[in-house]
């Protein structure tokens, strides 16, 4: 045998680099960025153009609800994370309670949500009140769908974590999800602000 095989086969094996789904779910989000950056940029165009008439609208929308909605949503990028270490460190029953803790805080995002939204409907505004409420409604509505989508994805991690599937590929799904997690949770960092405090 020559010295060149001895040499390749006591080689390292070569990096693969990202893993598939990791570079999948990048480029998901990616399209996703575009998709919300799209339509926060038009909100702002004319909420500049608006020369503050938006301003007395945004004073409906109810800024101590939307602050504790902003800390659910933040709590539950916190559980999220807590789920990882937990599969990271083999603590099963740790990662199974985080992971329905942050389905729990999903959900009362989106329950508040709802709340939210029946106060101002019945305060008479609606989709079609005027620009403000338009793109209220539709940029909310929009991450509010992404919040759903994120709760069904970490519930049925829960599940398979319940009956025990989830654990050979436990950290690269929960990594997976966390990413998209995070992600709802930045766009709503976003959104706070330009929706519900007036300036």
């Amino acid at each position: 045998m020559s010295m060149s095989t001895l040499s390749a086969a006591h080689e390292p094996p070569a990096s693969h680099g990202i893993a598939v789904g990791k570079m999948g779910i990048w480029w998901f989000l990616a399209s996703e960025i575009m998709v919300f950056g799209g339509f926060l940029a038009i909100y702002i165009l004319y909420r500049m153009a608006s020369a503050g008439a938006w301003t007395q609208l945004a004073e409906h929308v109810s800024a101590p609800i939307g602050t504790f909605n902003t800390l659910v949503l933040l709590t539950s990028s916190l559980t999220m994370v807590k789920a990882f270490q937990a599969i990271d460190a083999g603590e099963k029953l740790r990662a199974r309670n985080f992971l329905a803790a942050t389905v729990i805080l999903g959900l009362a995002f989106l329950g508040i949500k709802a709340f939210e939204y029946s106060r101002e409907l019945a305060m008479g505004f609606t989709p079609v009140s005027g620009m403000f409420w338009s793109f209220y409604y539709a940029l909310t509505g929009l991450h509010g769908l992404h919040v759903l989508a994120g709760v069904i994805a970490n519930f049925a991690l829960f599940v398979m974590a319940m009956k025990g599937s989830l654990w050979p590929k436990t950290q690269q799904r929960v990594e997976y999800v966390g990413l998209y997690w995070h992600f709802v949770d930045v766009v709503w960092i976003f959104l706070f602000p330009l929706l519900y405090l007036s300036y």
